[in-house]
């Protein structure tokens, strides 16, 4: 699918036909947004723009020479977009390219970035004049999205931590789903360190404007707010975290600490049944009463011992 979104008498057109490249100048065009391309697409695209397309494999590297380089002509770009879902998060890769006034995406997911800012271009394209002021806009969008989801996450953690203040059962789940919050958290600090390196390469560009130096810079201490956020969210997890294991070390040891307990007191008796169980001849027996002088020794055993523990504080 391709949505082009052109000039035409001053007006901003949408079309989804790739046959509308054939009648319009690259002037005109000022966002092509390719999603799930085919190869027709791709290649009307090429043509049109006279440069190649980056297939998904390029846009998935991870070395800074293939996030982000230029040309003569154009500048390149690959980022990643991450998307919520209801356990754990998933990165997609999505590739820019800049070329003269025109902005061409690649994507293979729907993005809500995406969406809303067709939507604003459609309502309002003087704020969108060429295509990399296109791209800040769906970066801008992109922060804020991340700004909120960071927001949310915050909210969990909070809800975790009450639960653990509150005195609620803390269990080997509880603990599982702790950690999957601190990869969800690892994730999101990932892509936005992703968008700060790129923003920050595109502000150091040649081909970049002055005229939009200023927003960049402003796009930057947002990342750098979010960044330190997640930071703080994640030391916060760990703490959570040490804390249950802290809780369930304990609940591990009071039970211990019955068993133990259990077991001391009843060493002194089985010493003495032990004894008396010997087929020798030994004191206090012979007559009708052995059974309550022995239990009667074993019972005072039982109390001494007690009495012991409770003097030195060890119950």
């Amino acid at each position: 699918m391709i949505q082009i979104f052109y000039n035409k008498n001053g007006q901003i057109e949408l079309s989804e036909n790739v046959g509308t490249l054939k009648m319009i100048n690259a002037s005109d065009a000022l966002w092509l947004d390719l999603f799930s391309p085919t190869g027709d697409e791709k290649r009307s695209v090429e043509a049109f723009l006279h440069t190649t397309l980056q297939s998904r494999a390029q846009a998935e590297e991870i070395e800074s020479s293939s996030r982000y380089y230029e040309d003569t002509r154009s500048v390149f770009i690959n980022t990643s977009f991450l998307i919520p879902g209801p356990d754990d998060y998933n990165m997609e890769s999505v590739s820019f390219i800049i070329t003269d006034s025109t902005l061409t995406s690649i994507r293979q997911v729907p993005l809500r970035s995406f969406t809303d800012i067709q939507r604003r271009l459609q309502f309002n394209a003087s704020l969108y004049p060429s295509g990399l002021h296109i791209l800040l806009g769906i970066l801008e969008n992109r922060i804020d999205l991340d700004a909120d989801m960071i927001e949310l996450m915050s909210k969990e953690i909070e809800q975790y931590s009450r639960r653990v203040s509150l005195g609620e059962d803390v269990n080997e789940e509880f603990l599982l789903d702790i950690n999957q919050l601190q990869e969800n958290t690892m994730m999101v600090r990932e892509n936005i360190v992703d968008k700060q390196r790129m923003i920050s390469s595109i502000l150091k560009s040649d081909k970049t404007p002055a005229t939009v130096a200023n927003k960049l810079n402003i796009l930057l201490k947002d990342v750098s707010s979010l960044i330190n956020h997640t930071n703080f969210s994640f030391e916060r997890l760990e703490y959570l975290q040490n804390t249950v294991l802290g809780i369930i070390n304990l609940d591990q040891n009071k039970i211990m600490k019955v068993f133990t307990f259990v077991s001391l007191l009843l060493m002194p008796p089985t010493l003495i049944a032990s004894i008396y169980g010997m087929n020798i001849k030994l004191p206090l027996i012979g007559g009708n009463w052995d059974i309550f002088v022995v239990g009667s020794v074993m019972l005072i055993s039982i109390l001494s011992a007690l009495i012991i523990f409770r003097r030195r504080n060890m119950l």
